[in-house]
């Protein structure tokens, strides 16, 4: 798009609720796209916070495509500038993000293979740099002067043509113009100057990358609030939405990017979230999904019109403008099929040798095309999570992010080990349409909701606000390795626990944590007194091998051999790992053998353990039974 452009559209409320959206925003910056969050309602009469949305920029686009194209004296940024990958693929510059912070020996020799060239910047060290050719504007010509004639003694020349020129620009500056781009479009937008932003970024982005960002967005006029780990703006985001999900839960974030398959686990506890592992695997993206596309469009082309086309990789100039287009295509292609269960068509004008070309593909034909792809999304998948000692079973909720994960296969493939309550954006039905599991817009909309968050704790106190600083000491914190939860006792009570087992801090709780549950207990009569045990118990998960069941109406073919394959079967266990302490409660408000009894545990950062017992009623609480275990010194 061009530098200036048109206030962009937008529906009536949001312009009337403009004056009274905060002058922050949340930005996703990608190494493919980009968007801009915005708090878009501020019910102030209600005390809420907001609904985060993402806007458009001036040319109607809320996914930004992460380009820039130099075409003459004019500079393209976003999807027109994509669209120069066509015709003008040597001055386009493309997949810039994942360079930043970077040295030139540093980037790998595949990486080099991007639309403009990446080269050693000819004057600055070790810099990585593209060369581009662009016109700038021919100098003023110096005025002719005539001796005798006062009137006609300043005639300027004709103006000369703009001067071709090569022109040298860092990763750091294309980031600056690309970041400055996305400013305007906000500011536009809200009609006032935007004070502060959160950017998104990927969790294998180091110290001196993350520095290189904040310095680019800097000089792009940003006051950047806080760079925010994509898995802190997924857990951001989805422990605001209107879906409902248990307070406590592990939830896994998978991010499929164009260039690299990035994984999180998170053990989300009343809302605070704890990384528990995570993974980065650069030889998995969505690229490779768009690659195994276009070879099978390029192969029907050829079969159609007996024409070679040679396509990722392609060398001939000819089949790297026919990649290009269908490359361009395709992303309809996906979008359609991530939409629809029938086919989807791919349409090309002159695709070569001024052949046009119109293809299709259903989803069950493109789920077998891509299904390696999915296999080793789910291998990385299962690696991260056995490195955090758990099992596939212990996760409650899987999170996409980025616009591959929205293919319905990719679901399928990853569901299958996981438990059948596992809940994920396709069963919530919030995959498309902006709402909470949206994988294109959760990132930019969680650091909408984080800048608000720290737009409004820099009016209160600095102290809480240290909390958000990267190497903070108040956001270094320790977790519970082990559940703690308390035990009734009964005579005769089957499984491994040998009563009723009542859960009160997760494992991985980051410390110090507070916690207080109600519920019913048994009462054997007048007088009688109920005992409870504290323990840390270990999970584990029982793995065993059934035979399938038969059918009433399944015959048995005596040519088998009479071995069925079995069936693993999985079930979670709990086994007492550490005792910590006893307390016994006489209730005095029991009806028909039954009384409530309210349990409040508090575990400090030192693990130490504070246990509070009493007895509930309608007239109010009994006398509180309290037992404590220290901590570590």
């Amino acid at each position: 798009m061009p530098a200036n452009g048109p206030i962009p559209n937008g529906s009536a409320e949001t312009r009337e609720n403009a004056s009274l959206m905060p002058p922050i925003v949340g930005i996703n910056f990608g190494n493919s796209y980009a968007s801009i969050a915005v708090l878009v309602k501020v019910l102030i009469l209600h005390d809420k916070d907001g609904v985060a949305e993402c806007i458009a920029n001036e040319d109607g686009e809320r996914q930004i495509a992460c380009a820039i194209s130099f075409q003459g004296e004019e500079m393209y940024v976003g999807n027109q500038a994509k669209h120069q990958l066509v015709k003008n693929a040597q001055n386009t510059i493309t997949g810039f993000r994942n360079l930043l912070g970077k040295k030139f020996s540093e980037i790998p020799q595949a990486t080099l293979s991007v639309s403009a060239p990446v080269i050693q910047h000819p004057t600055l060290p070790d810099t990585p740099a593209y060369k581009v050719n662009v016109l700038l504007p021919a100098p003023s010509p110096l005025p002719r002067t005539t001796s005798n004639t006062p009137a006609a003694s300043q005639v300027a020349t004709p103006r000369s043509e703009p001067i071709e020129a090569e022109r040298f620009i860092t990763v750091s500056e294309v980031t600056t113009i690309f970041l400055s781009s996305l400013l305007k479009s906000a500011e536009d937008f809200l009609g006032h100057q935007i004070v502060g932003a959160v950017i998104s970024v990927p969790s294998s982005f180091d110290d001196t990358q993350r520095e290189a960002l904040t310095r680019a967005a800097e000089e792009a006029g940003i006051c950047v609030l806080q760079l925010l780990d994509d898995a802190g703006a997924v857990a951001v985001c989805t422990s605001t939405g209107d879906v409902e999900v248990p307070t406590d839960r592990t939830q896994l974030v998978v991010d499929l990017g164009a260039s690299s398959l990035e994984l999180s686990l998170l053990s989300i506890r009343e809302g605070l979230a704890y990384i528990l592992a995570t993974l980065s695997d650069s030889s998995v993206g969505g690229d490779e999904i768009d690659s195994k596309l276009v070879k099978y469009f390029a192969k029907e082309f050829a079969k159609k019109t007996k024409t070679l086309l040679t396509v990722a990789p392609s060398t001939d100039p000819q089949d790297k403008r026919a990649e290009a287009k269908l490359r361009l295509a395709v992303e309809h292609t996906k979008r359609t099929l991530s939409a629809s269960p029938g086919a989807a068509t791919c349409s090309v004008e002159s695709l070569k040798d001024g052949l046009d070309y119109t293809g299709s593909i259903n989803r069950l034909r493109f789920d077998m095309e891509v299904r390696p792809i999915y296999d080793k999304a789910y291998a990385k998948v299962k690696e991260l999570v056995a490195s955090a000692d758990i099992d596939l079973l212990d996760v409650d909720e899987i999170v996409y992010v980025g616009g591959s994960t929205c293919l319905p296969g990719l679901d399928e493939t990853l569901s299958e080990g996981f438990a059948e309550s596992v809940i994920t954006p396709f069963r919530a039905g919030t995959v498309v349409g902006g709402g909470v599991g949206d994988p294109t817009t959760i990132l930019a909309r969680g650091c909408a909701l984080q800048a608000h968050l720290l737009f409004s704790l820099t009016h209160e106190t600095a102290n809480v606000g240290r909390a958000f600083v990267r190497g903070s000491e108040l956001a270094s914190i320790a977790a519970t390795s082990r559940t703690i939860g308390l035990l009734v006792p009964q005579e005769g009570a089957e499984g491994y626990m040998g009563g009723i087992w009542i859960p009160l801090v997760l494992k991985e709780t980051p410390l110090p944590c507070r916690r207080t549950l109600t519920f019913d207990v048994d009462v054997d009569g007048a007088g009688a007194k109920v005992g409870f045990e504290v323990w840390e118990v270990k999970e584990g998960i029982k793995v065993s091998h059934v035979s399938p069941p038969k059918l009433d109406d399944e015959e048995e073919d005596p040519m088998e051999d009479g071995e069925d394959e079995l069936e693993e079967i999985k079930e979670k266990t709990l086994m007492k790992e550490a005792y910590l302490m006893s307390c016994t409660l006489s209730p005095q408000y029991a009806v028909k053998g039954k009384t409530n009894v309210q349990v409040q545990v508090i575990v400090s950062s030192s693990e130490g353990v504070d246990l509070s017992l009493c007895e509930v009623s309608k007239d109010g609480f009994g006398e509180a039974v309290t037992a404590t275990v220290p901590g570590a010194s």
